[in-house]
């Protein structure tokens, strides 16, 4: 066993958990999630999807309490996209009522932990109840300043850009702001996400490796971790591996090596 100068048993790395190697100092400042594997979580326990999808709520709570314990800022968490709304309409009716649900269980949670809950998306599709308890849980944590987490509700990144360009469309059209004028900056003030940084680091679960649709202009520059882990079980150590993995990676944004060093 390696002992410090007091004689002190130091463990190796090998003895050392993944949390104990993170460095607190080289964190993601944002972290998104595409939560994947409810169903084929489910079907593997000869359960309906809507057991996988309650399920899939803890990974959810497994989440927000490691993203506040490590000290993580931002967390985004993929939660329906716009083309859900496709699915079978007991399912969608059974993931709206699940939203209902959670936000009300976990609102002691988010308390506890500081947590501000904000949400993204074409909002004013969801169904009127879903639509006032996200909104009573939002200004019931919008004083927390620990960590922000985002639900990003009946999105789609494409929709997303769509919105934007015409926003800014019609600004051309009024002789608000001239074609010349517009760069990147502005553009991303008119996202969902304009007070957020943008996403360092992409985790997905359940083996496929595809964002599907989720923030494609903010994760221009972030690294993609994909594990084989379903949702339904996806814990704490495992997003404790997605950060210790993202930190041994060489962010170059464009340089090379040697700029970076």
């Amino acid at each position: 066993m390696p002992l410090d100068e007091n004689h002190v048993f130091v463990p190796s790395n090998n003895e050392m958990s993944v949390l104990d190697q993170i460095n607190r100092d080289k964190l993601p400042q944002h972290i998104a999630v595409i939560m994947d594997g409810n169903g084929r979580w489910a079907k593997k326990q000869g359960l309906l999807r809507a057991a996988g999808h309650k399920r899939g709520t803890e990974g959810v709570r497994e989440a927000i309490e490691g993203c506040a314990e490590i000290g993580i800022k931002y967390l985004t968490l993929y939660a329906f996209s716009t083309e859900n709304w496709n699915r079978p309409k007991n399912e969608v009716d059974t993931l709206m009522n699940l939203l209902v649900s959670s936000l009300k269980k976990e609102i002691k949670t988010l308390q506890e932990n500081k947590v501000a809950l904000h949400a993204i998306g074409n909002l004013s599709t969801l169904p009127k109840k879903a639509q006032r308890e996200l909104n009573e849980v939002i200004e019931k944590t919008k004083d927390n300043k620990r960590l922000r987490v985002t639900l990003a509700l009946s999105y789609g990144a494409r929709e997303e850009i769509l919105k934007s360009f015409k926003e800014i469309s019609i600004k051309v059209k009024n002789n608000i702001i001239s074609p010349a004028e517009i760069d990147e900056s502005y553009i991303n003030n008119h996202l969902y996400t304009h007070d957020m940084p943008d996403v360092d680091l992409l985790i997905r679960t359940s083996g496929e490796q595809r964002v599907s649709n989720f923030l494609l202009w903010q994760i221009a520059y972030a690294e993609f971790y994909f594990t084989d882990v379903l949702w339904p079980d996806f814990k704490r150590e495992n997003l404790h591996d997605a950060i210790y993995n993202y930190q041994k990676r060489e962010r170059r944004f464009g340089k090379t090596s040697e700029q970076i060093q």
